[in-house]
């Protein structure tokens, strides 16, 4: 590889809008994109096994260096040769920064231009993260995409909020990228990715996305979205922003999972994407379908012996039943937590293959169309 130790090809454009299928080339071996990531937070997709998830179809899965920092350490997967070799996956890996984390953190961190000083959730000791520091944990991590730390400020900031977030996250990634060569020189294969902020201020996100067009990382994420802002400005904001950057370089919008924002997505040239809410609502009781999610811990599924979903060719569907699962639920058993995960993750990798598929096909928008309509009962999508 060379010293970017990524190689994104583009494979087809949608004829109709700005869709687009491509391979990532990384350390351990080829990602189709569009692609979803599934969040494996402390190195677990909760409920699902490395198996699994290769069953289902995953190349690359996300874990986050703020957890696994705090534990097991770094030094202990450092010690085990890696994060790939320590919980047992031999595809990628990407790693967050932790940025999104201390933002959530806000009564128990201070940032300053040198860092990000922050108590544990865990226990309250306190550390502090330079984005040289992170860097080379995820160097240690072996992470195949690694985050630069970045400072995301709230919905609602001042603009003025929104101008030192940016500047901070500005000079943090100067830093960071000269960080990652370091660690390229000493063998790492890793790439890193600037993420573009500037809240929700059309001028200082143009302003960031030049910044990190300039910086030449392998690829560019698209920070500061769903903190809470509306969904029309998540979306506006979103189209803005993707518009802003190459069309040649990968480009990632951080923390969707729905099939409305993913596809919505997808269709204005993002190619990765991931989110807890999948694995977090199978926990709860909630699972997709075709025709929108529905509540297994429902009374009337009680006596119903159909499968989550009809038109679902996973194993979950094929072999148990709405009744079945609910019973699960009730009796609070731990077989529901992995096949209600399984199910909703084999759904979203389902929807994303059918979505490359439309695009090769030169019919992307009237996939998400289709799609759209039964998704939400009827209602017509542009």
């Amino acid at each position: 590889m060379n010293e970017q130790n990524l190689k994104f090809t583009i494979k087809k454009k949608d004829a109709s809008c700005f869709a687009r299928t491509g391979v990532l080339c990384l350390a351990h071996g080829d990602v189709q994109t569009p692609v979803f990531m599934p969040v494996g937070t402390n190195g677990t997709v909760k409920a699902v096994s490395s198996d699994n998830l290769k069953e289902i179809g995953f190349e690359l899965i996300l874990s986050n260096t703020y957890h696994l920092f705090l534990r097991p350490g770094e030094e202990v997967i450092e010690k085990a040769s890696g994060l790939h070799h320590f919980i047992n996956w031999d595809r990628n890996i990407l790693t967050d920064s932790g940025g999104f984390q201390i933002y959530s953190l806000s009564e128990l961190r201070k940032i300053t231009n040198e860092g990000a000083l922050f108590q544990s959730h865990i226990d309250g000791s306190r550390h502090f993260f330079t984005p040289e520091k992170v860097v080379s944990i995820q160097a240690k991590l072996n992470s195949d995409i690694q985050m630069q730390l970045d400072y995301c400020s709230h919905w609602g900031a001042s603009r003025e909020e929104a101008q030192k977030a940016l500047d901070i996250t500005t000079d943090w990634l100067k830093r960071a990228k000269n960080t990652w060569k370091e660690e390229i020189n000493k063998g790492y294969k890793g790439a890193l990715f600037s993420i573009v902020q500037g809240n929700f201020f059309p001028d200082l996100r143009k302003k960031s996305a030049q910044i990190c067009i300039d910086s030449d990382t392998p690829g560019i994420a698209i920070g500061g979205l769903s903190v809470g802002e509306p969904p029309e400005l998540f979306y506006e904001t979103m189209v803005q922003t993707a518009a802003l950057l190459p069309v040649e370089k990968p480009r990632y919008v951080m923390g969707i999972g729905t099939p409305d924002y993913i596809l919505s997505a997808i269709e204005h040239g993002i190619d990765m994407f991931d989110c807890v809410i999948l694995t977090r609502e199978a926990r709860n009781g909630r699972v997709y379908t075709h025709n929108g999610t529905i509540s297994l811990k429902k009374t009337e599924h009680r006596m119903d012996f159909s499968p989550i979903d009809k038109e679902c060719s996973c194993k979950v569907c094929k072999e148990y039943s709405r009744a079945y699962l609910r019973h699960l639920f009730k009796t609070k058993e731990i077989l529901f937590s992995i096949l209600a995960s399984y199910h909703n993750l084999f759904f979203i990798n389902n929807l994303i293959t059918n979505a490359r598929r439309a695009i090769e096909e030169d019919r992307f928008l009237q996939f998400k169309r289709d799609f759209l309509f039964h998704y939400t009962g009827g209602i017509e999508h542009e």
